[in-house]
């Protein structure tokens, strides 16, 4: 259920920046837009005037958003289903084939190399996604104003709002929550395998030895 969250909270995000522009012959305010979301490519989101408005004479739609984050989303959410993924096949595994798990000695222990695996993985995916995410919000607030050529010169530009991300930072926390809960199922995983309890053949054999002479 975890990984559901991780991956819908980021994969479904749109938003949009908005920038008051004011013109230097006409004083009058209006609105340039640019929509971002998922996977967050913000250099291919260009500035949107109104249909009909010609705002200050600029074609707004040649300035886009600085950066490109669409590596550190995608490898979040597409990890995050590969997970959800492998834990429906991991339940039908436990469900329908208890006795056939337990007593082989191959199954635990892939099972707890997946699940070393699959921690470490969340902890960079989560870690990336985080660092991306900081720079979308700088990427997208009140500095790029700086960034917009025509802002400063006859144009006055003033940052607007910008889409609220606290879905985005939920699909951080839910990211390091999987993180803690795949460390933690590991020791149940390790207590399963033959690493934590020998085989009763492997145990025999260790027991045994050279018996002690008669007589």
């Amino acid at each position: 259920i975890a990984s559901i969250f991780a991956f819908a909270t980021c994969g479904g995000f749109k938003g949009k920046t908005e920038i008051q522009v004011t013109c230097a012959k006409v004083h009058e305010n209006k609105t340039i837009t640019a929509a971002f979301g998922y996977p967050f490519r913000l250099n291919e989101a260009s500035f949107q005037a109104h249909p009909d408005a010609n705002v200050c004479d600029v074609n707004w739609k040649s300035y886009v958003l600085i950066g490109d984050y669409s590596s550190s989303a995608q490898f979040y959410v597409t990890f995050a289903v590969f997970v959800f993924l492998y834990c429906i096949a991991a339940l039908l595994l436990y469900l329908g084939y208890t006795s056939m798990y337990r007593d082989s000695r191959k199954l635990p222990m892939i099972d707890f190399v997946v699940t070393l695996v699959a921690t470490f993985l969340w902890l960079v995916s989560t870690s990336a996604w985080a660092k991306a995410l900081t720079d979308i919000k700088i990427a997208t607030g009140h500095g790029i104003v700086k960034e917009l050529k025509p802002c400063g010169q006859e144009v006055m530009c003033y940052f607007g709002s910008v889409t609220s991300m606290g879905s985005l930072n939920v699909s951080v926390i839910f990211g390091f929550l999987n993180l803690i809960l795949w460390g933690g199922n590991a020791w149940f995983v390790y207590k399963e395998t033959s690493l934590h309890s020998p085989s009763s053949t492997s145990a025999s054999h260790s027991q045994g030895g050279i018996p002690p002479p008669s007589g």
